[in-house]
């Protein structure tokens, strides 16, 4: 960017004044990704996912290209459903009323990810980054809510222009952005207008911007909370912010008063980096419940191998090895071990595993995961194995919110998120517990929003560094 002159840059005192946010959100990112590499796939209906692969009989959509949900495939799908809606361009009679599937290559789309997070570190003096696709930049001392002499937008909107169209010249993916005052009403403004869109939300605009939306689209509302205030009468952020706030504190506690001040435009959180993260973690969900103790094993294993791997490669110790195992209907059970010193070692994650694995040979699984945590980044000697005593299994076990009558949306989990396991159908998710706390609305509207993939139609695979 050496030479290149901002757009919108003002280098006047700016102190008292709104601060300028943006959020960046990839437009169908994994579909675009593959894009990249195939540029006869532009255009066309794109399916991103697991499942089929030859010798594989399951799996879901992790991401649907517009075009591609013009034939009702969506994130979170199992892929069986995808492929009735959308066959294969290989095997369908009508080519031209088929689609283009590609297996998950997180590498690469991590890759590329890598790119646009150097294009908006160059852009902004505070960035932080919320998964391998989306992000949120502070951009107060780069830019301001001034407007052009024409009068026709504000020199914050050139800027997020700027950012747009760097990510599409230089790295050949489109984003949408949202601007606002605050992050809450930045989200809701890059979900607006997709696929490609911008959307300013100037100060003093935020709460009739608002207003008009369903409730669902207030930042931290996901399905199962936006059916509890419809329940209560309460359909829009307008209502939302017009409700009494006694009566939504007594349904949700602090936090519907969270979620009434940002119905509200109100919102002071600080745009802040991420921290390391605190756990790391791997799950995958049987096509059907499972009591077969060899084929869990051989699940677990394999968890175990790839979550000991990913605590590796960001030179992580850990001093905690968990298992989490979901029964039918949506019984979520966590067991883990503490140990006497942070580790780095892959057999000992898979054994610990296996061990905590054996309290369920003789039950039906849906589900299986594998958790390191208590994590070390300190340069240190590592810790000898010998003479290491286990502190004990600490056992738990909770109930996932599941809306009545219905398939569980989502299993919540002590430190990260779990994605929909569609009936019959196997996801796999990775996640990891941002270090530093999270407000009680975005922690329990993730459990609920991720559950049917992003605004944009991507589901959750995990969020990456």
């Amino acid at each position: 960017m050496a030479g290149e002159t901002l757009p919108g840059v003002d280098d006047g005192d700016e102190s008292g004044a709104p601060r300028i946010v943006l959020h960046v959100d990839m437009d169908c990112f994994y579909a675009s990704c593959e894009r990249l590499r195939e540029p006869e796939l532009r255009g066309e209906p794109v399916v991103v996912g697991m499942g089929y692969e030859s010798g594989e009989t399951f799996g879901a959509v992790a991401t649907a290209s517009y075009e591609a949900r013009e034939y009702g495939v969506e994130s979170a799908q199992p892929i069986s459903q995808a492929l009735d809606r959308l066959p294969r361009v290989e095997t369908a009679e009508d080519p031209s009323e088929a689609g283009y599937y590609r297996p998950v290559d997180i590498e690469y789309y991590k890759s590329v990810a890598a790119e646009v997070k150097e294009i908006l570190h160059d852009c902004a003096d505070v960035v932080r980054e919320v998964s391998i696709d989306e992000a949120y930049l502070d951009v107060t001392d780069r830019t301001s809510w001034e407007t052009t002499p024409d009068g026709d937008r504000t020199l914050a909107e050139g800027f997020a222009r700027h950012v747009k169209q760097r990510i599409d010249r230089e790295v050949g993916v489109t984003a949408s952005v949202g601007v606002a005052p605050n992050m809450s009403a930045a989200k809701v403004a890059s979900d607006y207008n997709k696929p490609n869109g911008l959307v300013v939300v100037r100060p003093g605009e935020v709460r009739s911007f608002l207003a008009p939306l369903s409730v669902e689209e207030v930042h931290g509302v996901g399905p199962v909370t936006a059916r509890e205030l419809g329940e209560m009468g309460i359909e829009t952020a307008g209502e939302l912010a017009a409700a009494d706030p006694n009566e939504v504190a007594s349904k949700f506690g602090s936090r519907g008063r969270e979620l009434r001040s940002r119905a509200r435009g109100d919102d002071d959180r600080e745009v802040t980096p991420a921290g390391r993260p605190k756990s790391l973690s791997r799950e995958s969900a049987f096509a059907e419940a499972t009591t077969d103790a060899e084929k869990k094993r051989e699940v677990v294993s394999a968890l175990a191998a790839d979550v000991a791997e990913r605590a590796r490669s960001r030179g992580a110790m850990y001093r905690t090895i968990g298992i989490k195992v979901v029964l039918p209907p949506y019984d979520v059970n966590t067991r883990e071990r503490s140990l006497s010193g942070p580790v780095d070692e892959p057999p000992l994650v898979e054994d610990v595993a296996l061990d905590l694995l054996s309290e369920f040979d003789d039950e039906a699984a849906r589900k299986v995961g594998v958790r390191v945590s208590n994590l070390s980044f300190a340069d240190a000697d590592q810790s000898s194995l010998d003479g290491w005593e286990a502190a004990g299994s600490e056992s738990a076990s909770a109930e996932a919110e599941t809306d009545a009558g219905t398939t569980p949306a989502a299993a919540k989990s002590d430190g990260g998120t779990a994605t929909r396991d569609s009936e019959g159908s196997p996801t796999l998710t990775d996640f990891e517990a941002e270090a530093g706390s999270r407000s009680e609305a975005e922690s329990a509207a993730e459990s609920e929003s991720k559950a049917a993939g992003d605004a944009d139609g991507q589901a959750s695979l995990g969020q990456f560094e």
